[in-house]
């Protein structure tokens, strides 16, 4: 089976297509590399590059290929970014995602797996956070991933599009070649380990102040790797739907810190900050459709395993990517 990986030289990207290949999935990754690293695709899979608004270079490729699945990774993701730049959520994330779409109906794929984000559900009625809760974004991050949603239960209604899409929680860890090398990195794991490594004098906490057991905002970690595994069985499954991917179980702000001075044997010296509007005290998935329908099951549940693979990764290579 060949497998067209859009986005797979960006971080979660580039970790798929390493399990895909380790899989024997014949990979092609099409990426314009404005977020991605060239040196993050696995030598052994296919590169184009190439950019989602660009119809005819997409029909090109898939066609030369005879790909038979997407997976989706190539939208924008800065949550703060998405705030003052809106339309660059709504033109890449949903107009060049139609661009995608529309080429895979005419190709004739028959599955897209698509990579969305818990960022749908906005401040969270309930925790943990099942497939039934109401979707309401804060930000147009959020909003541009679900009106993706959206438009993939039309194309599965009208063309016949098969479609899984993840929304998962925060992605870390990395695999066994290929780490997190953001160019503005937002993430909490990374910038931590970045104190280690003396990039950094200190990482920040945002707020103190929550209704949480140590003051500080709880969320749920997930392996990079074990989202591969998922976007691997979903591909391969029968069933169009979404499915909320996490542990189950949240860790602070606190903890995560304190997990990265035991696996680093560093201290780590810490900044608190005011609260950033619009962070939920506690944000952890439900994720028993996914195991139930897809047999789906993280092999890296504990925050060690997370945080020990990902400081494996940037210790091999402490300035990331070369270009």
């Amino acid at each position: 089976m060949r497998v067209f990986v859009a986005g797979g030289a960006g971080y979660i990207g580039s970790v798929c297509v390493e399990e895909l290949l380790n899989h024997d999935y014949e990979t092609i990754v099409y990426d314009n590399l404005s977020e991605g690293h060239r040196s993050a695709v696995d030598p052994r899979a296919t590169f184009i590059e190439g950019d989602l608004s660009d119809p005819d270079r997409l029909m090109e490729s898939l066609e030369k290929y005879e790909c038979e699945v997407i997976i989706h990774f190539a939208a924008h993701a800065l949550v703060g970014e998405s705030m003052e730049n809106p339309g660059k959520y709504f033109r890449n994330n949903v107009s060049n995602g139609l661009n995608l779409l529309d080429a895979a109906v005419e190709c004739g794929i028959r599955k897209v797996v698509f990579s969305s984000t818990c960022a749908t559900f906005g401040i969270p009625e309930r925790v943990p956070m099942n497939e039934t809760l109401l979707q309401n974004p804060v930000n147009p991050y959020g909003e541009s991933k679900k009106m993706f949603e959206k438009i993939l239960e039309w194309y599965h209604q009208i063309h016949r599009l098969n479609f899984t899409a993840f929304r998962y929680f925060n992605a870390a860890g990395a695999g066994d070649q290929f780490g997190e090398h953001h160019r503005v990195e937002t993430h909490l794991i990374p910038n931590v380990l970045k104190v280690a490594l003396k990039h950094s004098d200190h990482c920040k906490i945002f707020g103190t102040d929550y209704d949480t057991h140590d003051g500080t905002c709880i969320r749920d970690y997930i392996h990079v790797r074990d989202l591969a595994q998922a976007h691997i069985l979903g591909m391969d499954s029968d069933h169009s739907g979404f499915y909320n991917l996490g542990n189950g179980e949240g860790y602070s702000v606190r903890q995560v810190i304190d997990t990265c001075r035991r696996v680093t044997g560093c201290g780590i010296e810490v900044l608190e900050e005011p609260r950033r509007s619009g962070d939920p005290s506690r944000l952890v998935a439900d994720s028993s459709k996914a195991k139930r329908e897809l047999g789906w099951a993280p092999q890296f549940p504990d925050l060690e395993s997370i945080v020990r693979s990902a400081w494996d990764w940037h210790s091999r290579f402490p300035n990331g990517y070369s270009d």
